[in-house]
């Protein structure tokens, strides 16, 4: 199982979860991936794009306008 981490913090949408779904084929089931941002439609993004693509939405952790999410493949 790999942990990645992704910084997206300064773009805005749709470019994190563009990158998000960019680097998804590299990852197996059960990989985690560690998404930082701060675009004020980020979490909500994240949360469904994780829905219509299966995957499980582990934590979102917020400071200030900083959103961290962690998603499970």
């Amino acid at each position: 199982m790999a942990e990645i981490k992704m910084d997206t913090k300064g773009m805005r949408c749709p470019q994190p979860v563009l990158k998000v779904a960019a680097r998804a084929p590299e990852l197996k089931a059960g990989d985690l991936l560690e998404v930082i941002g701060d675009c004020h439609t980020f979490e909500d993004d994240i949360r469904k794009w994780c829905q219509r693509m299966g995957k499980t939405l582990l934590a979102v952790n917020r400071d200030g306008a900083v959103v961290t999410v962690r998603i499970q493949f």
